[in-house]
């Protein structure tokens, strides 16, 4: 069951996909007696997705723990300011502090040539549909890989554009899982956006799909953090 009065998790996924690929940990958590609830971001703009997800935090009873993956990261890093959310987990997640936009993550590290987005004249990117299991999920079978290619949702590329006003992880805690295949982003990229954000972290092999391969292994450290959250803030505070 849920520990320390924590029994709500909320899932946001990233760009290029929906919420159906978080199944695995959504099956996980609700059979340790976890309330879980997925946000479908739009992907139309930045404070569209944010509203998404503060619609479902706006229905809670109590506190929660917010999930980001990728573009989620910068989602939830907004909506998490909310007071129903008590920590925050980053799952090869995009981490800005405020003021900063997601783009500007990615300045001063390596690129991700495996990573290829098709940008249509509407402003709105796809991944590259002969890249795609390398450059989001190598390390599912195909027949995944396949359903995740054929399912994305197109973001509109000027999400990436737009600054978080206040980033909640300066006064929730956090919580980031790293995977170490992970052809989206750089490496020192990643492990210095949760160095940053003071984020405890857990590194597991894995591909930038890691919420869908490696979905026991997000669960626990979301579990960690239902368990913890709470008591780490109110250290915080005294």
């Amino acid at each position: 069951m849920a520990h320390n009065g924590i029994k709500d998790v909320v899932l946001v996924h990233g760009a290029f996909a929906d919420g159906s690929g978080w199944r695995g940990v959504y099956d996980n958590l609700t059979s340790r007696g976890y309330r879980v609830t997925i946000v479908q971001n739009p992907l139309t703009s930045f404070d569209d997705d944010v509203a998404a997800t503060t619609r479902l935090l706006d229905k809670l009873d109590g506190p929660a723990i917010l999930v980001g993956h990728s573009w989620g990261g910068t989602v939830i890093t907004e909506a998490g300011s909310h007071k129903n959310v008590a920590g925050l987990v980053y799952v090869a997640a995009l981490i800005p502090d405020s003021g900063e936009t997601s783009g500007q993550q990615y300045e001063g590290f390596a690129p991700t040539p495996k990573f290829v987005i098709d940008i249509g004249e509407d402003g709105y990117g796809f991944l590259n549909a002969d890249s795609f299991k390398e450059g989001f999920a190598d390390d599912a079978s195909d027949a995944d890989a396949a359903f995740l290619r054929d399912a994305q949702v197109p973001v509109n590329m000027a999400v990436f554009g737009a600054a978080v006003s206040k980033a909640a992880w300066h006064e929730k805690p956090s919580w980031a899982v790293i995977a170490t295949e992970d052809n989206a982003f750089d490496q020192a990229m990643l492990q210095h956006m949760a160095t940053r954000a003071g984020a405890k972290i857990t590194t597991t092999p894995g591909s930038h799909a890691v919420y869908l391969t490696q979905s026991v292994v997000v669960s626990d450290v979301i579990n960690d953090a239902a368990e913890t959250a709470l008591q780490k803030s109110l250290a915080s505070a005294n």
